[in-house]
């Protein structure tokens, strides 16, 4: 463990300073793009404008034959792209892959100026951020980039899930977390084929009364797990995200998974389908009746001291502080979209 004053000391001659506070993006969906196909990466100037993150993937669902092609289109696209406001990630290969470092290599040679994060999947335990952060300083330095690239982790291991405070708190390049619900189901041996979302057999049943049939009530396979991702990403000052939904056919399943979510504490979803893009920006943008009672909380206690009745409900400090977040987060929808800005009143 570094000791805090070597916490962010760079870890390469001539590397960037590590970033003490995260920068504040609207990070509602990551758009996962497939870069080995010419004609999804014609497609990207027009998603830029439509999403919050562009991701060019380069693990999972990459052919193995694609492999170089992916990261090659993933640097042509990089290049060619003005990204603007619209953050520009990468997801690479899982470090025990053959593929990993040239990966990185290759990528923050070319494309490091541009790139935000780099996701890393499978990750185990902190060391594997401890290898990915040296590597990257090694490469920052060497090409002279001046803004530190962050990771992002994918919660998709057993041993992930046990270590997740110590990974979530392994380098100050830590941007935040994603739940792999897929990886994750066949690492604890779940008995699930699904990408996410809940399952008809996971419930609880009512209890009986006489001959009376029983109500069924399907629960969340991946409460739990959200639930320990938040919490650490809370306490280490990083963002948590949910994963894939893979069922692009139930738009509605996919809408209460990530609306769970939120409400959890997560602050977007991947999308892996252009139709799952609007349902990640209406769930992870603040409701705006929610954002309205939210202003009066903040009008009515500009301080955040002491405690007031609105609407017939008690209103103190702790509602204050629930009333900063929608606000903060709608303030960061608005700039992005106007006619969310209109609909909050900012």
């Amino acid at each position: 463990m570094k000791l805090p004053r070597q916490f962010f000391t760079p870890l390469a001659i001539g590397a960037p300073a590590p970033m003490r506070e995260l920068p504040v993006r609207l990070e509602r969906m990551i758009h996962f793009v497939p870069p080995h196909v010419e004609k999804m990466r014609a497609k990207v100037p027009d998603l830029v404008r439509q999403v919050d993150v562009v991701l060019g993937n380069l693990e999972d669902a990459i052919p193995v034959e694609a492999k170089s092609a992916a990261r090659a289109g993933f640097i042509e696209m990089a290049k060619a792209v003005d990204f603007g406001a619209t953050g520009l990630w990468t997801r690479i290969n899982a470090l025990n892959s053959p593929w990993a470092l040239d990966d990185v290599i290759e990528i923050v040679g070319a494309v490091g100026h541009k790139l935000d994060v780099i996701m890393l999947p499978k990750v185990d335990g902190p060391w594997d951020i401890h290898y990915l952060d040296q590597l990257l300083a090694q490469l920052e330095a060497r090409h002279k980039i001046a803004r530190p690239i962050l990771i992002h982790a994918i919660l998709e291991t057993a041993q992930g899930v046990n270590n997740v405070e110590a990974i979530a708190a392994a380098s100050p390049r830590m941007h935040g977390m994603s739940l792999g619900p897929a990886d994750l189901a066949a690492s604890r041996a779940m008995k699930t084929t699904r990408v996410g979302g809940g399952h008809p057999d996971y419930k609880v049943l009512a209890d009986r009364y006489g001959e009376q049939p029983r109500a069924a009530f399907q629960q969340d396979l991946w409460h739990y797990t959200i639930g320990k991702m938040v919490d650490a990403c809370a306490a280490a000052g990083i963002k948590p995200f949910y994963g894939p939904f893979g069922d692009f056919s139930d738009a509605a399943a996919c809408e209460a998974q990530f609306r769970n979510a939120f409400l959890m504490g997560c602050l977007g979803a991947w999308s892996l389908h252009p139709s799952q893009i609007a349902i990640a920006k209406t769930v992870f943008s603040p409701d705006p009746a929610e954002v309205a009672f939210a202003k009066k909380i903040l009008a009515a206690m500009p301080d955040g001291a002491g405690a007031v009745m609105i609407d017939g409900k008690m209103q103190d400090d702790a509602t204050w502080k629930q009333a900063k977040v929608l606000i903060d987060l709608a303030r960061l929808v608005a700039a992005k979209d106007p006619q969310m800005g209109a609909r909050y009143g900012l």
